[in-house]
């Protein structure tokens, strides 16, 4: 609940030994600046008895705290978006992811109830009691912290921030950030130009993102490698490129990304100038990608003995690629099914102007595999049952929740399972990274299986599932571990 934060002489010491671990469920509102922390923030250590404690960074707003211009809030991680709870607590969790992705500047209560299936009272009770603060008020502080980091970070004009961060018209971002924050958005671009943003000086633009410590980059640079489609991403040591098509707003925006691990604690992220206006839709992406938002802690403590300090379970930013590339990789190998995805890609692919080495084409649309002809798939290797599952697969696209970031990760499952060729498997691998679900382990895996057995007889299917009961609720990470170390 919203008041399970830490007693405040516990968060004061936490605070004193500037924890990490708390950082993102941890903020201190400072009364004698009015100004609000995370827990790592590396100022003078404010008087205890000046010092209110917050869960999230919207309850330290609503209490008219603004963020502190050094530590940044907006780039903390974020608390874990699934974790085992009741049925109002997730329903509250939804309703916060739901907010994270909104790109509608005229969203409504009354939209996400009706997306929830509930009533907007129920809803703005469960989200009071869990989150505190009201859902509106919530989204103010996600839009106001987007365009805060957009104004520090980038050279975009202060109209176009006010787009990217969701706002209706640049006269509300205005209004709101004066009210909220007690300065103009021009002149806290100057104080970010004065810290090192973006500016005449450094007209770099590049966000950050943060994420709690351990992060194990080599192993997610590891994993995502040799799954790389070729002309779409390239992964090196330090980071990953693409390109990538996405809708804010009701536009389309397509372009190209890099995310680069080149300071602890923070992922850099560069983006091509058509890109920079979705970044209110894309951010969320990226931290879901990336798996920036884990408690590595508690995997560690689930995964036991063996456990990779820092472990993450690396999810997708385009949940059709995905899907292709499961379908693709079903009964091969990792390598095969990375050249079918490029000659896929290829083919199919749009090409994508001034992009980096590497990157020149965005993965195929849904609708343009849906015109295809299974001979159109096929003379590229593929086999004939693939290429109608993944013609069936782009044509359900449009009208399946799951596309659209809907409904629940069993809804989701199901809907994929009715697809033709979309197993079980298939099913259980696009929650895992395609929802970035933490508790999924894909039925009949082969060399979770063979890892399961040890030295004796293959498992049976119940007992290959019931083996894994005791990784719960972080099952998927389980998976890449198991995968991992065989």
């Amino acid at each position: 609940m919203a008041s399970e934060i830490l007693p405040p002489d516990a968060a004061y010491a936490a605070l004193q030994a500037r924890d990490a671990r708390f950082d993102g469920r941890l903020y201190v509102g400072v009364t004698s600046t009015g100004i609000y922390c995370r827990p790592v923030c590396r100022v003078r250590l404010p008087r205890r008895e000046n010092c209110r404690f917050f869960s999230t960074a919207a309850q330290a707003e609503a209490a008219a705290f603004r963020p502190c211009m050094k530590c940044r809030p907006e780039l903390a991680p974020r608390p874990l978006p699934w974790t085992t709870m009741d049925a109002s607590r997730t329903l509250a969790a939804q309703a916060a992811a739901w907010l994270d992705a909104c790109d509608d500047a005229e969203a409504s209560v009354e939209q996400l109830a009706a997306y929830l299936g509930i009533t907007s009272r129920h809803l703005r009770r469960i989200f009071q009691a869990e989150h505190g603060v009201s859902p509106l008020q919530y989204l103010q502080t996600r839009r106001l912290l987007l365009a805060k980091a957009l104004l520090t970070d980038s050279t975009l004009p202060v109209q176009e921030v006010a787009y990217a961060a969701g706002f209706a018209s640049l006269r509300r971002f205005n209004a709101a950030f004066v009210e909220h924050y007690r300065l103009q958005p021009t002149a806290l671009r100057r104080v970010g130009r004065e810290g090192g943003g973006a500016g005449p000086s450094n007209p770099v633009s590049r966000l950050r993102l943060g994420y709690r410590e351990p992060y194990d980059v080599a192993g997610v640079l590891a994993f995502l490698a040799p799954r790389a489609v070729a002309g779409v991403e390239a992964v090196d040591g330090h980071g990953v490129t693409r390109t990538l098509a996405l809708t804010h707003a009701g536009r389309r925006h397509a372009g190209w990304l890099r995310v680069s691990f080149d300071k602890s604690g923070e992922v850099g992220v560069e983006l091509s100038p058509t890109l920079w206006p979705a970044a209110g839709s894309l951010l969320p992406l990226l931290r879901r990608w990336l798996d920036l938002d884990a408690d590595p802690q508690a995997i560690a403590a689930a995964l036991g003995e063996g456990a990779v300090p820092g472990q993450r379970l690396p999810g997708c930013v385009d949940r059709f690629e995905l899907a292709v590339r499961a379908v693709l990789g079903q009964q091969v190998t990792v390598a095969a099914a990375r050249t079918l995805a490029g000659r896929f890609a290829e083919r199919f692919g749009e090409p994508l102007a001034d992009a980096p080495d590497g990157c020149s084409r965005l993965f195929p649309a849904p609708e343009r595999i849906a015109a295809a002809t299974r001979d159109d798939i096929a003379s590229l290797g593929i086999i004939g049952r693939r290429a109608d599952s993944l013609i069936a697969l782009a044509s359900a696209w449009p009208t399946l929740a799951f596309a659209r970031r809907e409904g629940t990760p069993e809804a989701a499952a199901e809907a994929l399972t009715a697809i033709p060729g979309v197993g079980p498997w298939t099913a259980g691998y696009m929650l895992m990274r395609g929802w970035s679900w933490p508790d999924s382990f894909p039925p009949g895996d082969v060399v979770l299986r063979k890892a399961l057995s040890g030295d004796g007889p293959p498992v049976s299917a119940k007992a290959y599932l019931a083996a894994a009961e005791h990784w719960r609720p972080f099952r998927s990470y389980a998976v890449l571990h198991l995968w991992r170390h065989s």
